[in-house]
């Protein structure tokens, strides 16, 4: 439907996520409709990707070559910008470092090799849910570290 496959990959992970968080949570009650159910949040993800899609289209007046403040602050980053850049990226390694090391691997190989959940799961030897529930999984504990130690990442 989004004829792109990282966006596919990207929406079957969110759909994934969403169906394990309401089973995980109490909230599905199997009346025998399970596909039906998994396929109508899928749609509902798609849907929001298009909406996303359509409302980032819109140009704005930077895209349009006006800057209202007449300063290039909004179209190259200062140095100040690139060192509180640079300090979250190194806050990011070092809680991805305190994760378990298969969880660790799912976070690299996704968001710093880029790969597909496909790719991912065929790169360690495991099942593309085992892949997506390790990657759950990171992301459950990241947050947690980042609200234990009160983290702001901006």
């Amino acid at each position: 439907m989004v004829k792109d496959d990282d966006v596919a990959d990207d929406i079957f992970q969110e759909t994934f996520i969403k169906a394990f968080k309401v089973i995980d949570e109490g909230r599905y009650t199997d009346s025998g409709k399970f596909l039906s159910w998994v396929l109508r949040i899928a749609h509902n993800r798609v849907l929001d990707h298009f909406r996303r899609e359509k409302s980032s289209r819109q140009v704005n007046e930077a895209e349009a070559g006006y800057d209202v403040i007449g300063t290039l602050r909004f179209a190259e980053p200062t140095t100040e910008d690139m060192m509180v850049h640079s300090e979250m990226e190194q806050t990011i390694r070092d809680l991805i470092a305190l994760l378990p090391e298969e969880q660790q691997d799912v976070v690299r190989l996704r968001y710093y090799s880029k790969l597909s959940f496909q790719e991912i799961a065929e790169q360690t030897d495991v099942s593309i849910n085992t892949a997506l529930g390790r990657m759950r999984y990171a992301l459950i504990n990241l947050r947690r570290m980042i609200k234990e130690k009160n983290i702001v990442l901006s």
